[in-house]
C-alpha cells in the first residue's frame, strides 16, 4: 500500500464534478415574461401565441411559478419540478462521493492506524450499512450526546445485552451520527471478536481493538473516545428473566484505566436491546463443544433456523449520563483497591438507576 493521507471528504465535494450544474434555465435567448392570466405581451395585442410560452409572476392567487424552456421543434418544455431537481441533485452528490471513495481506495489516499482503524471505510460504508438498522428498524433515540468531551480522551461504559451484541454496533453508529464534533467511538471487544474470520477484518477496520488495559490506555492517551461493556458475555448472555438488571462489573479495570490516563467516566444506558433476542434457554453442552460462552434458545432460534436470527423491531433509547472525573485523583490513586471499588460501583448504579428511569418512561417495548 502506498503511503496514505486522508482528502476531507467535502473537499472532494467542493471541486465540482458532472450534475453540478445548475437546471431548468432558458436557452436559445428565449425571454420570461410576466402578466395577468400568464398571457404574453403579443397575445395582449391580439397577436398568436409565440412559441416560448410566458412564464406567471407568482401573486397572491397564483400558483408557483414554473419556467419553460424552448425545446426541439420550438415546442415547450416545463421546467422540472423543484423537489424533483433536489432528488437529482442527491443522487448526483451521492454519485460523486462514491467515485471518490473508489478513488482514494484505489490510490491508497487514506489512513489506517496502528490498531488497523480505517476511518475512511468506516465513514462511507460500514456505518452506512448500520445506518438502515439504527434509523429504521431499532428506531433509536440518543440523550444526552453532548456529555462525550468534544475534545480529549473519554471512556464511555455502557450496559450489554441481546444476546448478540447489535447494542454495540448501535452504540457506535449514535456517537458516529450525533456528537456535534463528530467523534467515532473505539469499541473495546473480547477475545472471540477476533477469533471469528472475517468478523476479525470488519471489527479491526471499524475501530474496535482488544479488550485490555494497554490497548484502552494508548487510545485514551492519544485523545480517543472510548466504549467498554464491562459485564461482557455475562450481561450478553443472561436470561430474559434477568433483563436490565446489570451483573457484576468485575475488578475495576476500566477504572484505573481512565485514572491512569486521566479520562473521564461517561455512564451510559441502553434500553431495547434486552429484547431483540429474548433468550429463554442455554444448551451448555452444545456451546462447549463450539467453544462458544452459550448456545441461545430463544422463541424463533434455532426452531425457525436462520429467520430465527431476525432481531425483534424493538423501540431503542441511548442516554450518556454527566461525565465522572478521573483528573482530579493523584497518581498513586490507582493502587487504592477501596477507591476502585468505591468508583466501580458508583458508574454501575448510575448505569442502573437510569435504566429504571427510560423503563418507567417507555410506553412500549416496540413503539
Amino acid at each position: 500500500m502506498t503511503d496514505a493521507k486522508v482528502i476531507p471528504f467535502d473537499e472532494d465535494r467542493s471541486r465540482g464534478g458532472p450534475g453540478r450544474t445548475a437546471r431548468g434555465r432558458t436557452t436559445g435567448g428565449g425571454r420570461r415574461t410576466g402578466g395577468d392570466g400568464g398571457r404574453t405581451a403579443q397575445e395582449e395585442r391580439g397577436g398568436a401565441q409565440t412559441p416560448l410560452a410566458a412564464v406567471p409572476e407568482a401573486g397572491p392567487q397564483a400558483g408557483p411559478a414554473r419556467a419553460s424552456v424552448t425545446g426541439a421543434g420550438g415546442r415547450e418544455a416545463p421546467e422540472a419540478p423543484a423537489e424533483g431537481r433536489a432528488g437529482r441533485g442527491d443522487w448526483d452528490r451521492r454519485i460523486a462521493e462514491g467515485l471518490a471513495f473508489l478513488r482514494r481506495r484505489i490510490t491508497g489516499d487514506y489512513e489506517v492506524d496502528e490498531f488497523g482503524y480505517d476511518a475512511d471505510l468506516t465513514d462511507h460504508v460500514l456505518m452506512s450499512m448500520l445506518r438502515p438498522m439504527y434509523e429504521k428498524y431499532f428506531r433509536v433515540e440518543v440523550l444526552g450526546i453532548e456529555n462525550i468531551p468534544s475534545e480529549g480522551g473519554a471512556l464511555v461504559v455502557a450496559n450489554h445485552s441481546g444476546t448478540l451484541p447489535l447494542d454495540a454496533l448501535m452504540l457506535q453508529v449514535a456517537v458516529h451520527d450525533h456528537h456535534p464534533e463528530g467523534r467515532a467511538l473505539r469499541l473495546l471487544a473480547a477475545d472471540l471478536v477476533f477469533m471469528l474470520p472475517v468478523v476479525n477484518e470488519l471489527a479491526r477496520k471499524a475501530g474496535h481493538t482488544l479488550a485490555c488495559a494497554e490497548d484502552a490506555q494508548r487510545l485514551l492517551e492519544r485523545g480517543e473516545v472510548v466504549g467498554v461493556m464491562p459485564e461482557g458475555f455475562k450481561g450478553l448472555g443472561k436470561p430474559f428473566s434477568e433483563r436490565y438488571k446489570l451483573q457484576r462489573f468485575g475488578r475495576g479495570g476500566f477504572v484505573s484505566t481512565a485514572l491512569r490516563a486521566g479520562a473521564p467516566i461517561v455512564p451510559c444506558s441502553i434500553v431495547g436491546a434486552e429484547e431483540i433476542y429474548p433468550m429463554v434457554g442455554d444448551f451448555r453442552t452444545l456451546a462447549r463443544l463450539l467453544g462458544i460462552p452459550y448456545f441461545p434458545v430463544t422463541p424463533t432460534f434455532p426452531w425457525l433456523g436462520p429467520l430465527g436470527m431476525v432481531p425483534l423491531p424493538t423501540k431503542w433509547t441511548i442516554q450518556f449520563g454527566e461525565p465522572v472525573p478521573m483528573d482530579d485523583y493523584p497518581p498513586e490513586a490507582v493502587d487504592d483497591p477501596m477507591l476502585m471499588f468505591n468508583l466501580t460501583d458508583q458508574v454501575r448504579e448510575t448505569i442502573q438507576h437510569t435504566l429504571y428511569r427510560l423503563l418507567v418512561r417507555r410506553r412500549s417495548v416496540f413503539f
